[in-house]
């Protein structure tokens, strides 16, 4: 990868001349280091210090708090490319889990100060409370560029003492050498990481509260986001969420009507454990429902091999055509990697010889025809790339909660008949 000119004057930070670390360690100097050699001088913002990761960038005009604290984010710097940031604070209410998983953030303008009746405390305060190293006034439109031209790649934010090493100044070569250190999203294996440790229930909520489910459903943590689990209770369903690393035993042990694997970060071919689960529950034509993630897994599961995005799908406002219905959709994405299935005909699905039947790709990117979702058409399973839960909008595929429901029920239906059948 060829190196680039940097955005801005990095001063004795190129050039390795040694200044005295007091003195400028205390500025609020942060600095942007890409590992093509690219580098960007801005202020700190939240936590002080140094992060690395892969480098991504986020389209998204509102939902910064859900993204901050989405599990799929795990082990990368975000660039944000909405010019302002931070407008509305952070409350107690939109988190879509229990931390900020972001490895670093990156903005343009962050607010001066907050404006919401929902707000609690600044955004700046709480990215440093968590320990979030981040950089604004960085030019936020041309590192997008860069990254579209050339691809994600790791990166690393540099700030406080952080830029200094036994009071000398550290070079870019240095910083870039940090960098390049740090490991490759190829290979990584994840979702453990970010997965609970410990099974929990969600009961149906909203007018189903206090009634009896009208489905079980066993959620497969991969790195799943509260609104999740959210949206299914409150279609009446009750909901077990699973650590990662759950067996089929523990899945049967819950009787569920269907089983789901939720989004999550990593690399979907290093899933091997995640894989085979999967396949253990298709070979007991258990209803299955997957997302993001989840439909990686899938499209492993079936046979069909995964692929690296040059720079992925992240933000809000991602065109899908549904197949089924013709309808084009308004989606909330964050992958960075997609599953290698034909997008046309209705093929068998290669693993084990056609173990599992005929497929097809029942969602398409519009943007750059990606498969945005897969459909088994001889066992009771489906997935799609794409995030329908979307707490931060939109909502246009919400129906795909329901469609679940509707397999489960249906695919109870047939069991039922089937064992009537079978006794008499």
């Amino acid at each position: 990868m060829s190196t680039a000119t940097t955005d801005t004057t990095v001063g004795t930070a190129s050039t390795g001349t040694a200044t005295t670390a007091p003195a400028d360690a205390a500025d609020g100097t942060a600095l942007l280091v890409l590992e093509d050699g690219r580098t960007s001088r801005g202020r700190a913002y939240g936590a002080r210090g140094t992060t690395v990761g892969e480098i991504v960038f986020n389209t998204g005009m509102t939902g910064y708090q859900e993204t901050l604290t989405d599990p799929s984010y795990h082990r990368q710097i975000v660039v944000m490319t909405a010019p302002h940031i931070g407008n509305t604070g952070v409350n107690d209410e939109d988190p879509e889990s229990g931390r900020i998983w972001v490895s670093g953030y990156v903005v343009r303008d962050p607010a001066r100060r907050f404006s919401s009746w929902r707000a609690d405390r600044s955004l700046d305060a709480e990215l440093a409370a968590q320990g979030v190293v981040g950089i604004s006034d960085v030019d936020t439109r041309a590192l997008t560029r860069h990254l579209r031209e050339l691809g994600v790649m790791r990166a690393g934010i540099f700030s406080g003492d952080a830029l200094y090493r036994d009071g000398v100044r550290r070079t870019t070569d240095d910083l870039v050498a940090e960098v390049r250190s740090a490991p490759q999203m190829e290979g990584a294996a994840l979702a453990a990481e970010v997965s609970v440790d410990e099974a929990y229930t969600v009961e149906p909520l909203g007018e189903h509260a206090g009634s009896e489910p009208v489905a079980t459903v066993v959620a497969v943590d991969l790195g799943i986001k509260a609104m999740t689990p959210y949206r299914l209770a409150e279609r009446g369903v009750r909901v077990h969420v699973v650590p990662a690393t759950t067996t089929i035993e523990e899945v049967e042990a819950l009787e569920p009507d269907g089983v789901f694997f939720s989004n999550g970060p990593g690399d979907p071919g290093a899933a091997t454990t995640e894989v085979e689960l999967l396949r253990a529950v298709l070979d007991r034509r258990i209803p299955y429902f997957g997302i993001c993630y989840g439909n990686q897994i899938f499209g492993r599961a079936l046979g069909f091999g995964t692929y690296k995005l040059a720079y992925g799908h992240r933000g809000i406002n991602q065109p899908v055509m549904d197949r089924t219905t013709g309808k084009v959709e308004v989606t909330a994405h964050n992958h960075g990697f997609a599953v290698d299935a034909p997008l046309d005909g209705e093929p068998v699905a290669p693993f084990d010889g056609g173990r599992f039947g005929r497929v097809r790709v029942s969602h398409v990117g519009l943007n750059d025809q990606v498969v945005e979702g897969l459909e088994a058409l001889d066992l009771p399973a489906f997935s799609v790339q794409y995030h329908p839960e979307a707490a931060a909008g939109p909502h246009d595929a919400s129906y795909l909660f329901d469609r679940f429901l509707d397999l489960m029920s249906t695919h109870r239906t047939r069991a039922t008949s089937t064992t009537t059948e079978q006794e008499s």
